[in-house]
C-alpha cells in the first residue's frame, strides 16, 4: 500500500524537491571566455551571478507551492524547491569588471572579456 502511495500520481515529479547540477559548456576565443549554462524551468529573476575573489558563482533558487482541492474534506497541498550553485575558478587573463550575462530560453550565456591581470574584487553581474 505504502508503495503505490509514494509512486505516480500522487508524487507528480515536477513538484519535488531538487537539488541538481545545471551542464555547462565553456569556449575560449581570441578576445574572450564564452560560458554557458543549461537552467531551463528558471526565471531571470531566479539566477544570480557573481564573482568575488576571482570565483565566478552562478546559481539559482526557484521555490513553488501549489494547493489542490480534490473532495470537501481533502486537500493536498505540495511545494518544490530547485536550486544550484557552480563555482569556476577565473583565470588570471580576464577581466572581471566586463562580464557580461544574459538568460533566454534556458540557456544562461555568459562573455568574460580577456584582459591583463586584474586584482580580485566583488561584484554582481546583472543579467539582461
Amino acid at each position: 500500500m505504502f508503495d503505490n502511495f509514494m509512486s505516480t500520481p500522487y508524487m507528480d515529479d515536477d513538484l519535488a524537491t531538487r537539488n541538481w547540477l545545471p551542464a555547462v559548456n565553456v569556449k575560449e576565443t581570441e578576445k574572450n571566455y564564452e560560458i554557458e549554462v543549461a537552467a531551463p524551468g528558471f526565471r531571470k529573476e531566479d539566477i544570480r551571478v557573481n564573482v568575488e575573489d576571482n570565483v565566478l558563482t552562478i546559481s539559482a533558487e526557484k521555490r513553488e507551492e501549489k494547493e489542490n482541492k480534490k473532495e470537501e474534506n481533502y486537500t493536498r497541498r505540495e511545494f518544490s524547491h530547485t536550486s544550484f550553485s557552480r563555482s569556476f575558478s577565473l583565470p588570471p587573463n580576464v577581466n572581471d569588471g566586463d562580464i557580461k550575462a544574459h538568460y533566454e530560453d534556458g540557456i544562461l550565456r555568459l562573455t568574460i572579456e580577456k584582459a591583463k591581470e586584474q586584482k580580485p574584487q566583488r561584484k554582481t553581474i546583472p543579467l539582461s
